[in-house]
């Protein structure tokens, strides 16, 4: 791998572990860590230069790295210093916005119909109060996502637990259909 490459995924990185991680649905917990495949996940879905990726490559852009910016131990990661992300993700439940949304890939829409948003590979369903916000993790799954609108009002006066993420995610373990709808 060259030094550009190892640059180019440290930035990336630090834009995942420290600045934006809903853009990549990450979670991290109250230190900081997330999995490392969760990264490798997200990195995949960057470029298709890095659709081979793996944790040996992360452990090289830390061995390379002249200012120590993260840390890898055993399958989970962080950076160490420099995060702008006010509060780590945590699971306190909360009154949700009356309305939430979620981006996705359009093909993902009927199983969505079928089973409701789900969290799939991830602890958590990632909801945003910010459509634009839902737009951007949309596009990393498709060039013109599907827009989801949550009811999280109606859906939480159901019984439906949301747990604050921080102010730009809000986290559920799963939400029903009915309280679902595509924006048209």
């Amino acid at each position: 791998m060259s030094r550009k490459d190892l640059t180019t995924i440290s930035r990336t990185l630090a834009h995942a572990l420290r600045h934006e991680p809903w853009l990549y649905e990450l979670e991290l917990d109250a230190e900081g860590w997330t999995p490392v495949g969760a990264v490798l996940a997200a990195l995949h879905g960057e470029r298709p230069d890095w659709q081979d990726l793996t944790a040996a490559d992360f452990a090289e852009v830390i061995r390379a790295s002249a200012k120590k910016r993260y840390e890898m131990v055993d399958d989970r990661i962080r950076a160490l210093y420099g995060h702008s992300v006010p509060g780590k993700l945590s699971r306190a439940a909360a009154s949700p916005p009356a309305r939430l949304y979620h981006g996705t890939s359009p093909r993902a829409l009927d199983a969505i119909r079928q089973a409701g948003l789900q969290p799939m590979a991830r602890q958590y369903v990632h909801l945003s109060p910010h459509r634009a916000d839902a737009v951007a993790v949309g596009r990393r799954k498709h060039p013109q996502p599907a827009i989801l609108v949550v009811d999280a009002a109606a859906a939480a006066t159901a019984g439906i637990p949301f747990y604050v993420g921080n102010e730009r995610v809000w986290l559920a373990d799963a939400v029903p259909w009915r309280f679902i709808a595509p924006e048209s």
